[in-house]
């Protein structure tokens, strides 16, 4: 069976996998850069954030290629931030 799909579903589908992608990469980077009493807090939380979200990735992935899409490899901007107190405003 031969599943068609708009293009206006594959284009939201490859969209929320950019976004995905975009704080997946945002939280790892901010798990390994948290520093401090405080870093020591977030940066757990952080990867474990991260791993999360490249959970959902792949699943966005997963419906868009049934779907016979391609899925995008580029993330929406990243923005790590150089504070914890920058990392957590960047992620509100």
């Amino acid at each position: 069976m031969i599943i068609t799909a708009s293009d206006k579903l594959l284009k939201l589908l490859n969209k929320g996998i950019a976004r995905e992608l975009q704080v997946s990469v945002q939280y790892m980077w901010q798990h390994v850069l948290a520093r401090g009493i405080e870093g020591a807090v977030a940066e757990n939380i952080f990867r474990e954030i991260a791993i999360t979200e490249m959970k959902h990735a792949e699943e966005l992935a997963e419906r868009l290629s049934y779907l016979n899409g391609i899925p995008t490899v580029n993330p929406n901007s990243i923005f790590v931030g150089t504070s914890l107190v920058e990392m957590l405003k960047l992620n509100v």
